[in-house]
């Protein structure tokens, strides 16, 4: 099933874009907006560090220095006047920055059989390191997790146009996300279209609240009392009780609940509706009728879910609700679940979303416009 997207012609934004890059030329970072030539070779992953302003001083105790893969098409090497846009791809829970270059997908291999491809518009790719002391900060704001929000699009933003050849400007960034990604791209996008232009979201989680936590399920979180039980839990596999931990360090933060920081909707086996209703209010289906107007600003937005994934109800619920409210939108179901076919969908959909809906310099591959 596929909602519209928005049909408006990017011509007009191209030119602004390539304007905004020479303006950026102007102020001695580097020239820009020149001829591009055809991309040949391979693109490079750079593994880097980005400082984040925003998660300085956050009560869990993680680094502010984030590792981030930058992923650098082909041509960012051989046409040194190239300006690109950017993609801020997002891993999901218990992921990393590597999760789209070497584990649920690789995204230099896809990305450079793309780059030869005609009419393909190149961007770079970035993808920030979330894993945090319960396994990941679901990209929220919270005095314990730090402002996720802020980092990715500030910090985050602010240091990639510093350091590379980018058009900085919001009609050439694109934001994505799996799963705790997907939810992160979308929380995030909701509060800041004046960062980002289109949106992609994959798989994602955590859409819906839960007004009803079930005490049994939250037992095993309910008895990490100290950070070093956390520690352990957060080595082990899968999900575990980290994952109820993360949700309400970002959801439900207590800085005056040491040492962990943070308030479970359960405790001593009684469900706490004070903390659940905080829990509720970070759900996006809660938030989007709020938000509406701000997601209608951007240019195109793609929902997507395998027909196998344990979260198709809800993000056909987010499907729904987008269509009630009107804002322009593509969804599709597709035969998969929820990793197995990571790659394939970055491939053949996500980064060709990307290349049609960002403004960016004409792909030198594409045909010659007749006169």
């Amino acid at each position: 099933m596929i909602a519209n997207i928005r049909t408006t012609s990017l011509a007009c934004l191209v030119a602004l874009a390539v304007s905004a890059a020479v303006i950026v030329d102007a102020q001695g970072r580097g020239s820009g907006g020149g001829a591009a030539r055809p991309a040949t070779g391979t693109g490079t992953v750079e593994k880097i560090t980005v400082h984040g302003k925003a998660l300085e001083g956050n009560l869990e105790g993680d680094s502010p220095d984030r590792e981030v893969a930058v992923y650098l098409p082909p041509s960012y090497a051989t046409d040194q006047n190239r300006r690109f846009p950017v993609i801020y791809l997002m891993h999901g829970y218990g992921g990393r920055d590597d999760t789209f270059t070497a584990r649920l997908a690789s995204l230099a291999e896809s990305s450079d059989k793309l780059a030869a491809a005609q009419g393909f518009s190149s961007a770079i790719v970035v993808t920030p390191n979330a894993f945090t002391l319960h396994k990941g900060s679901m990209y929220s704001n919270s005095p314990t997790t730090g402002d996720w929000e802020r980092y990715i699009a500030e910090d985050l933003v602010s240091y990639i146009d510093g350091h590379y050849r980018t058009l900085a400007n919001r009609m050439s960034r694109g934001l994505a996300g799996h799963s705790m990604g997907g939810y992160g791209a979308l929380r995030i996008g909701m509060k800041r279209p004046d960062v980002f232009f289109s949106l992609y979201l994959m798989s994602s989680c955590c859409l819906t609240a839960n007004r009803n936590p079930n005490p049994q399920t939250m037992a095993a979180a309910e008895a990490i009392k100290t950070r070093e039980q956390a520690d352990e839990a957060s080595r082990a596999p899968g999900f575990g009780p980290s994952v109820n931990l993360a949700s309400a360090a970002a959801w439900s933060p207590n800085p005056a609940n040491p040492p962990l920081y943070l308030d479970l909707p359960v405790k001593d086996g009684k469900v706490r509706p004070d903390i659940v209703a905080k829990w509720v209010a970070n759900a996006p289906l809660e938030m989007i009728d709020h938000y509406a107007e701000n997601l209608k600003k951007y240019y195109a937005v793609a929902i997507e879910i395998g027909t196998a994934d344990g979260l198709l109800a809800s993000n056909k619920q987010l499907h729904d609700a987008m269509t009630r409210l009107r804002i322009a939108h593509s969804y599709e179901e597709y035969d998969g679940d929820h990793t197995n076919r990571v790659r394939e969908r970055i491939e053949q959909y996500v980064l060709p979303f990307f290349s049609k809906n960002l403004a960016a310099p004409a792909n030198p591959t594409s045909p010659t416009p007749r006169q």
